[in-house]
């Protein structure tokens, strides 16, 4: 059992939150007066009291110095999973993402070399609405039954990026994720580019801690085509069977199969896929993986147990 210290607002973004006794939130858009709302995952933003507390022998900061929503007493969030849930009142959270990148211009680590938010804040979406006030109990509830298995996609291409072709590829792997019983949690667009793409795969499965990342592009021979070495470079442990398998199925319909230089390897408990560019492709090695996918993921996320058949 915890309890709520502070709920903190601002009427727009780039402005210093500042605490207030009550608030109302909504699962269309949070704190309904916190510019930082939205429809999207980081609705509500929390900190532990603990943490700040110890900052303060730094240097005294008042809450909402961090840019934190709620400051929770009797939590350390950093070591709770995402899609952990919390009930204030009559108010459903569900946390889904550790930490964030910290601003350049931020107050607090210009004068103390450090901020805590990117390293021990989390983020939530409002699951159920209604009003909070400082000094209510924070209940960590229990955990859903079977929950869906949590994905995300990335698309790589140059132009797509830049609104100069449509992405066919990355709507059919959502589509047929979602089919497959998958939450897909995001989707995103990215050049070519090894550094963006690191960035994102390390944010989504250590921040957003999703059970599969699924690519799409990028694993050609041509100069740009970087996707596999991003991959490799933010690997923990290689995974090559379903690489290999996909290639294997590639070439019982195209010699070509062969050109593929497609990744899939394991960052932690998230399991990282390269799928090719076209969507013809897409769709015909991903059909192929999928009925063997979820026991990985679910190996990988510690869900399911080894198995072995005589």
């Amino acid at each position: 059992m915890g309890k709520l210290l502070a709920i903190c607002t601002s009427p727009q973004r780039g402005t210093v939150k500042t605490e207030v006794e009550s608030a109302r939130l909504t699962p269309e858009w949070g704190i309904e007066t916190d510019a930082h709302g939205g429809n999207w995952h980081r609705q509500v933003s929390l900190l532990s009291a603990e943490k700040i507390e110890n900052f303060r022998k730094k240097i005294w900061v008042d809450y909402g110095a961090f840019g934190e929503n709620l400051v929770v007493e009797g939590y350390d969030f950093r070591n709770l999973p995402v899609t952990s849930r919390f009930a204030i009142g009559d108010v459903v959270l569900e946390m889904t993402q550790i930490g964030k990148e910290c601003h350049n211009d931020c107050v607090i680590k210009q004068k103390t070399g450090e901020c805590i938010m990117p390293r021990e804040g989390v983020f939530a979406r409002v699951l159920q609405g209604g009003e909070i006030h400082v000094g209510d109990e924070v209940t960590l509830l229990p955990p859903p039954e079977n929950p869906p298995l949590r994905a995300a996609v990335i698309t790589l291409s140059d132009k797509g990026s830049r609104g100069e072709r449509e992405d066919k590829s990355g709507p059919l792997i959502v589509e047929m994720l979602t089919a497959a019983g998958y939450q897909v949690e995001e989707t995103m667009i990215l050049p070519d580019e090894a550094k963006a793409l690191k960035a994102q795969l390390i944010r989504l499965a250590d921040g957003r801690q999703v059970n599969l990342i699924l690519t799409t592009g990028g694993t050609g021979f041509a100069p740009r085509d970087i996707t596999p070495e991003a991959t490799y470079a933010v690997a923990d442990r290689n995974a090559p069977g379903i690489a290999e398998a996909m290639r294997y199925h590639s070439l019982s319909i195209t010699p070509r199969g062969m050109l593929s230089r497609a990744a899939s390897v394991l960052r932690g408990k998230t399991l990282i896929v390269n799928l090719p560019g076209s969507p013809k492709a897409v769709k015909e090695n991903l059909e192929y993986i999928l009925p063997s996918l979820e026991h990985g993921v679910r190996i990988a996320a510690g869900l399911d147990g080894e198995c072995a058949r005589k």
